[in-house]
């Protein structure tokens, strides 16, 4: 193998995240819809006949499909088919950071507007009912953050005459943060706090915060 050669298979290859290949990918969608309290935050609460969290407060969104055609068809979707409306009644649909859970996800979240809010008709199977939040609120409000500690476990064959330090080495630990609003009795919090927070930090860049 010459050096040409090896460059000419570099230039060929598109980065990504290494090991992505492993992982589940997701994608939601942070509703907004107008309302008589101005641009508010819509989200849903799980069916408490769901497997998976049942009864918890999140955006609508789900899998990507190989049949989507990207993540934001895969959001798109995935609120027509919870909220019961049509594909054109979602507009501005925007990307925001997109997410790498240490449980083996990646998360695509998206923004946009959902106009013909009478026309929502949340599928019963998947939610339970859907409810607004004042985006004023948040741009106020401060989350609450607290950490959750992950201590590294080497399985009980590793090898661990096969790096420095044996069964003394020095594994970096992490840890993860989870974000918490307080809204009128309800729990925000997880993932779906943590894409809220980041939307608010976009929406208040460079002074930019009046809603």
């Amino acid at each position: 193998m010459t050096p040409d050669l090896i460059i000419e298979k570099l230039k060929k290859h598109t980065p990504k995240i290494l090991g992505s290949e492993n992982y589940s990918k997701y994608a939601v969608l942070l509703p907004l819809i107008e309302t008589e309290n101005g641009v508010s935050v819509m989200f849903e609460v799980r069916s408490m006949n769901l497997r998976r969290q049942p009864g918890e407060i999140c955006f609508p969104g789900g899998r990507v499909d190989p049949e989507d055609s990207d993540e934001k068809e895969a959001a798109i979707r995935e609120t027509v088919e919870e909220l019961g409306i049509k594909r054109d009644s979602i507009s501005g649909i925007q990307p925001l950071d997109y997410l790498i859970s240490p449980f083996g996800m990646i998360i695509y979240p998206f923004a946009g507007f959902i106009r013909d809010a009478d026309a929502i008709k949340p599928n019963e199977a998947e939610v339970g009912e859907v409810f607004t939040v004042p985006l004023s609120f948040f741009m106020s409000a401060k989350p609450e953050v607290y950490h959750i500690h992950f201590k590294p476990e080497p399985e009980e064959n590793f090898p661990f005459d096969w790096v420095p330090g044996g069964k003394n080495y020095n594994w970096r630990g992490r840890h993860m943060e989870e974000y918490f609003y307080h809204y009128e009795g309800r729990i925000i919090w997880g993932l779906t706090a943590r894409i809220l927070a980041h939307f608010i930090e976009i929406i208040k860049e460079n002074g930019l915060d009046k809603v």
